[in-house]
């Protein structure tokens, strides 16, 4: 019961209630805390797949279409893809429009990111406030302070694939619909 709450993220209606950051602020306050990367790729190619991976996660931050267009293939495919959510391209989009209207002061943190071979994998932390709305509830200004965990697959500087695990019951605890 607690998934099909976190994964109908994806089909409430609204337009996304961006955070209060523009698309370069999005991406400062989403660097990593701390990066390790292989030696064995080369420089250019490494910059191209960090920059995916710092435009998608600004995205995540301020719902930035242009963020996302940088970030993602136009055959995106997320491979863990939370049922009602839309395959492709659509997917970060409808997803990020209801979390985004639930914390509208949504904030992501890199804490940390691995680059080996054609994956970016990163430990995510999202904080923010509920003070929009999400199933009906809602919020009152809660805390919300949860981890989450990507694999990224990237060619040609573009996100291709999409690996992810969130801590969706701690943030249905922190906004009460979850015991």
């Amino acid at each position: 019961m607690h998934k099909a709450l976190f994964f109908a993220l994806a089909l409430l209606p609204g337009p996304a209630a961006a955070a209060p950051a523009g698309d370069a602020a999005a991406l400062r306050l989403t660097g990593p805390l701390e990066e390790i990367a292989s030696p064995a790729i080369p420089a250019e190619e490494r910059a191209a797949m960090i920059a995916a991976a710092d435009a998608f996660y600004g995205f995540w931050a301020s719902g930035s279409a242009d963020l996302l267009a940088a970030a993602i293939a136009p055959d995106f495919t997320d491979r863990t893809l939370p049922p009602g959510r839309p395959q492709g391209p659509d997917g970060p989009v409808a997803a990020s429009r209801v979390f985004l209207a639930a914390v509208p002061d949504l904030s992501v943190t890199v804490v940390q990111r691995l680059i080996v071979g054609d994956r970016v994998v990163s430990h995510l932390n999202f904080t923010g406030h509920f003070t929009g709305s999400f199933q009906g509830r809602q919020g009152t200004g809660q805390p919300v302070d949860f981890i989450a965990t990507d694999i990224l697959r990237i060619e040609d500087g573009r996100i291709t694939d999409n690996w992810h695990l969130e801590d969706n019951l701690t943030f249905l605890r922190q906004i009460g619909a979850a015991d």
